[in-house]
């Protein structure tokens, strides 16, 4: 397997994927660009039916440099040394080499399990936002979002959007946390006019959905709110309680990580490892103009146009001040979701292994030792978080490769795609 160079590969293609593109490209530098979507866009700028995407625009006018390649579809299985990463799609894998690297990996729901979370209809937040922009109908469907922090409204407006009837957002902050929080959006009107555009009356502080109710599928939802309890009978639920940096590609590569588990950057976006960038949801969950700030910074400064990314810093820590106002109001209290759980709650849906198997394990590397919690193909991602957020265990070691891949790839063999 001959390794292919550039100088400097981005991996992800998100608001700060594109945003580093963006800023590196006209530097003249060969760019490699990947992303494990079949678009750029990312969770944010998704494309789909129906949704035309701020992405289409800024991957178009990359596309037109001659010194930037985009591979959508691809995902990074394995480090195979400095600077060096396997990395694999539908026609093959190959090495990539190059000289500088930003993440740009993200982030993914944080789902918490409660009593019917496995039922077909049932979905995280940003889940449902995926499915109706990938072309999913729900017109016409009821509809319950639930959980907590500023995505819920986001997801609910596109699913109205989308003609579904949204008869609850169910939000577990209570009504005085929110008015503080709104309160101090004064410094980015912006974020106050949006918020308002976002409002609905089906809005519920101080709620929370107890459980997911039907037999083969979804048929409807009991929500506590405050001390009184009530059913709504729905077709889906979107349930989600913020987002956690995608992190096991960093720490396969070496990159410390912060008290919050996100990626740790300097000024320039640098990691810990020379050479190396991150930028975005990664570096700790800030929302789509963060993204965009970091991306830009990191895209720059790998490229040396030290000017340019510093021009940039006084915007980022605008939009970082922002993420830090929201994360100190609006944090998925774990504790009540806790209480919830039952003995044959399912916490690992991959496996099939209920809260009865992981009371009585004191660690993640007891529960993978006693129970088959984490061996699915999540590879711990969705439970092990979980986990670490239920009863405090550690995060789960990250192993390679990172992801399920086919053994040719690893061997270093060629793919035949037309099956012969």
């Amino acid at each position: 397997m001959t390794p292919q160079k550039c100088d400097v590969l981005i991996l992800g293609a998100g608001p700060s994927g594109l945003a580093a593109a963006q800023a590196a490209v006209g530097s003249g530098l060969s760019i490699v660009l990947v992303d494990d979507n079949p678009l750029p866009g990312g969770q944010i700028w998704r494309n789909g039916p129906g949704f035309p995407s701020e992405a289409q625009a800024r991957s178009q006018s990359l596309t037109q440099h001659p010194n930037l390649k985009l591979h959508s579809g691809t995902r990074c299985v394995a480090v195979h040394g400095p600077q060096q990463l396997l990395l694999e799609n539908a026609e093959g894998a190959w090495v990539q080499t190059c000289q500088k690297l930003i993440v740009c990996s993200g982030a993914r729901e944080l789902l918490l399990p409660f009593p019917g979370w496995t039922l077909p209809g049932v979905t995280g937040a940003g889940g449902l936002q995926a499915l109706i922009k990938g072309g999913v109908p729900v017109a016409g469907q009821p509809v319950v979002v639930a959980g907590s922090g500023p995505l819920l409204l986001a997801v609910a407006q596109t699913a109205r959007a989308a003609g579904a009837q949204v008869l609850r957002v169910a939000e577990q902050a209570s009504a005085s946390t929110l008015l503080t929080m709104t309160s101090g959006l004064w410094r980015w009107p912006g974020k106050l006019v949006q918020a308002a555009g976002l409002v609905t009356a089906a809005y519920r502080p101080n709620s929370q959905v107890v459980e997911a109710l039907g037999t083969r599928q979804l048929e409807a939802v009991r929500i506590r709110q405050g001390q009184s309890e009530y059913v709504l009978d729905c077709k889906r639920l979107a349930c989600g309680y913020g987002l956690v940096p995608n992190t096991e590609l960093a720490q396969a590569l070496g990159m410390a990580l912060t008290a919050e588990k996100a990626i740790g950057v300097d000024t320039w976006q640098g990691t810990s490892l020379p050479h190396h960038f991150a930028a975005g949801e990664c570096t700790g969950i800030g929302g789509c103009e963060k993204a965009l700030a970091q991306g830009a910074i990191a895209g720059y400064a790998a490229t040396g146009q030290a000017q340019q990314a510093q021009a940039l810093w006084q915007e980022r820590a605008h939009w970082e001040a922002f993420a830090a106002h929201v994360r100190q109001h609006l944090q998925a209290d774990v504790h009540a979701v806790k209480h919830l759980l039952r003995p044959d709650t399912v916490v690992c849906r991959c496996e099939d292994v209920r809260v009865a198997e992981l009371s009585a394990r004191n660690s993640w590397i007891d529960a993978k030792l006693h129970t088959r919690c984490g061996m699915g193909p999540c590879q711990g991602r969705i439970c092990g978080t979980a986990a670490s957020r239920l009863w405090g265990w550690d995060t789960p070691p990250v192993r390679q490769p990172l992801s399920p891949v086919r053994i040719g790839s690893l061997l270093g063999e060629p793919v035949d795609t037309q099956g012969r």
